[in-house]
């Protein structure tokens, strides 16, 4: 008895650390989107509509009996050649940690496919901090006087700052993330 309550213990610790990593994790790219790592897709065209940021994390997901995924050097990236990876991946379905900033270069490493395009480069960002909104201005006054400025020059005061709805999406996005969290954590440690 004591043995199943300690597996459902750790087994319940496994899902909270990866709620956990959900939770404060970045963004889940997949690499190609529905078509996948194939020597079909348009990879340069994928990465340049995507931001990348340290904490977020690449998915390859392709057929591995005809492709793998190959992190390369920058010359090697160039010259498609995939003889000295850095990385080899080949499970059909690999999750890839963005762990620090600048270049990453990945090809398949199976002959002709890097030729064919079956190649992507991405320029990983230092951690992101959520969106950031512009502020909102307040009302504009001119002072009271005989010679007024023109409004071009007049000064602008704020009388407050009004959250903008990207701050106030953000917040209750990532509020609601903490309290399903909190609740789980609730949950399982009531076992």
């Amino acid at each position: 008895m004591a043995l199943i309550k300690n597996n459902m213990f750790f087994t319940s610790l496994l899902i909270l650390v990866a709620l956990f990593g959900v939770v404060l994790g970045g963004t889940v790219h997949k690499v190609g989107d529905s078509k996948g790592w194939t020597m079909m897709g348009d990879y340069e065209a994928w990465a340049s509509s995507r931001t990348f940021h340290v904490g977020d994390s690449l998915v390859f997901a392709y057929n591995n009996d005809f492709h793998d995924v190959t992190e390369v050097t920058h010359n090697d990236f160039e010259m498609c050649e995939s003889s000295k990876p850095l990385m080899r991946y080949n499970t059909g379905s690999d999750s890839i940690s963005l762990t620090k900033p600048g270049l990453l270069q990945f090809i398949c490493g199976v002959p002709g496919h890097c030729t064919s395009g079956q190649k992507l480069q991405i320029h990983v960002l230092p951690a992101s901090l959520g969106p950031v909104a512009a502020p909102v201005p307040g009302p504009v006054r001119t002072p009271s006087s005989s010679s007024s400025p023109s409004p071009a020059t007049a000064p602008q005061y704020q009388d407050h700052m009004a959250p903008s709805p990207l701050q106030n999406g953000g917040a209750s996005s990532k509020s609601a993330s903490w309290i399903g969290f909190i609740s789980l954590l609730a949950l399982i440690l009531a076992f």
